[in-house]
């Protein structure tokens, strides 16, 4: 009886990347280890050292899942907005709110830093998310829609970021973070277009 070794093999993979983002959801990036995925996935210490043979290697294929999550939340949420500006509340709000929900794989797939050179290219698999950003924009703003993407990304990434970390908790209470996130839309937009918007 022949074994297909290529199934196996994804299995494996497939199996050891689950087990990461288990881990990483549940005790932070700190849980995220060679050694605690294996355990968790239930094969031997050296299995991973074919697909993954750094812990920044997992950690990549681990952060590849939340960049489509991600992307996942932010196209649903822009296809159920009935006009390209409720597109930019919505994407706003579904980023946000993946802060909230998911604070460590946040935190990881903006880590590029520490992700650089894993063969999983998230580079590239993070671009589609501006561009969809981009485009969205330009039904709204058509001159510059790129700058004002970036000056959009930033806004509403440093909510997401401060409210990942319950860094308004000192301050207000969350209740305040919605107003925020249109405030940060509507302010872009306002300052991209000009006067009377």
């Amino acid at each position: 009886m022949r074994v297909d070794n290529v199934y196996v093999a994804d299995n494996l993979r497939t199996r050891l990347v689950d087990a990461g983002v288990r881990l990483l959801e549940n005790e932070g990036q700190g849980g995220l280890t060679i050694r605690a995925v294996t355990r968790e996935a239930g094969v031997s210490h050296g299995a991973p050292r074919r697909y993954f043979p750094t812990l920044s290697a997992l950690a990549a294929a681990v952060a590849r899942v939340g960049l489509v999550d991600l992307s996942t939340a932010l196209n649903s949420a822009a296809q159920q907005s009935d006009s390209p500006r409720d597109a930019l509340d919505a994407m706003a709000h579904a980023y946000v709110q993946f802060a909230a929900r998911r604070p460590a794989m946040f935190a990881l797939i903006f880590r590029h830093d520490l992700l650089e050179g894993s063969g999983e290219n998230l580079r590239a698999q993070s671009r589609p998310l501006f561009e969809a950003l981009t485009s969205t924009l330009d039904a709204v703003v058509p001159e510059n829609p790129q700058f004002t993407a970036l000056r959009l990304w930033t806004s509403v990434h440093g909510i997401a970021a401060l409210h990942a970390t319950r860094a308004f908790e000192p301050i207000t209470d969350t209740s305040a973070v919605p107003d925020l996130i249109r405030c940060a839309v509507r302010d872009v937009i306002a300052d991209a277009t000009g006067p009377g918007t």
